[in-house]
């Protein structure tokens, strides 16, 4: 199964993530390395959300990414919800549907 999480960014995201982004993308990269993360990245133009992909069982594992992130702690991340996404193409979907 696929979960998005997605976080809607704070207006001065940009300006005060320097301070907290080693510390973010470790846990980003942890969890990849465990198969949790599939890709993930903050939109651009405007830089007002971000969107991580997670792959499980369920979305436990996206909720503890956010309840962990200092992004989240440290109100860079105004809110953020997660989405079950059901995947239909590509090599990597969860519930493949072919025509």
């Amino acid at each position: 199964m696929h979960y998005l999480l997605i976080y809607e960014l704070a207006p001065d995201y940009l300006e005060r993530r320097g301070e907290f982004r080693d510390e973010h993308l470790q846990l980003a990269w942890d969890a990849q390395q465990r198969g949790e993360i599939v890709i993930a990245g903050a939109l651009a133009d405007p830089s007002d959300q971000a969107i991580l992909l997670f792959s499980g069982d369920s979305p436990a594992a996206a909720e503890r990414f956010a309840q962990a992130d200092p992004y989240v702690a440290q109100g860079l991340v105004k809110n953020w919800r997660v989405r079950q996404w059901n995947t239909v193409v590509g090599e990597d979907a969860s519930h493949p549907v072919r025509p």
